[in-house]
């Protein structure tokens, strides 16, 4: 039971619930009314395999300096629950079942969208940004503002200038 835990503390389950709150409000929007539950179900499925492997991802990547944080003492690399390379693994698996669940039952423009945001997150914020900029969370944001891309798209395979908006308030919301 330990190590099932471990698996869910490196998805970071707090922040996919607050990316994906976004995303059925969207798709109720999208649909201008109820979207199919089914397709909901499948799109927050979806977001939620590419979101916690994109926070695995961040955990493998920050786990040196996890270790020298209060807050992220306890984290599961840090404390040898865990190993990078099974991590490294979990986090891979969770990014190709995201892509299939989208890709498959909901559709292509989805799935890419979620791909598009892990990579924003893991090589622009993760690698890039965080160790070199004080702006990083603020340009970091624009990962979590995707989930309304994705919602949008997943409604109506197409995105047009609605979802860019609701994109931009969120972005400009978060920090």
């Amino acid at each position: 039971m330990q190590r099932v835990m471990a698996y869910v503390a490196l998805t970071k389950p707090r922040i996919i619930e607050l990316l994906l709150v976004t995303t059925v409000p969207t798709m109720f929007v999208a649909q201008r009314g109820w979207p199919n539950l089914g397709l909901i179900i499948l799109t927050l499925i979806g977001g939620t395999l590419a979101a916690g492997g994109a926070n695995t991802f961040n955990m493998v990547i920050d786990r040196d300096i996890d270790a020298i944080m209060e807050r992220t003492k306890g984290r599961p690399l840090v404390t040898g629950a865990m190993t990078p390379r099974a991590a490294t693994i979990f986090a891979f698996v969770l990014e190709i079942a995201a892509f299939v669940v989208l890709a498959v039952w909901v559709n292509v423009l989805s799935a890419w969208l979620a791909i598009s945001a892990t990579a924003f997150y893991v090589f622009i914020y993760t690698l890039w940004l965080k160790r070199r900029s004080k702006q990083n969370i603020v340009i970091g944001g624009a990962a979590g503002a995707v989930p309304v891309l994705v919602g949008w798209a997943a409604v109506t395979n197409t995105l047009d200038w609605t979802p860019v908006v609701l994109f931009a308030v969120i972005f400009i919301w978060t920090p």
